[in-house]
């Protein structure tokens, strides 16, 4: 994952800042996550889910 890239990115569902973690795109405030599919990140929200982990 593009660095730069990921300093643009924000949560689509609460414009919150997110990280990348493996095969997912973390928002750091409502504690969803995206998958990341063939290196894209899928931000919608429909494909949100809860993240459980650790961050």
């Amino acid at each position: 994952m593009d660095e730069k890239l990921l300093e643009i990115l924000a949560c689509p569902k609460c414009k919150g800042g997110v990280k990348w973690k493996e095969d997912k795109i973390i928002c750091l405030q409502c504690k969803k996550y995206y998958p990341i599919k063939e290196g894209i990140p899928v931000m919608l929200i429909e494909e949100a889910k809860d993240y459980e982990g650790k961050e």
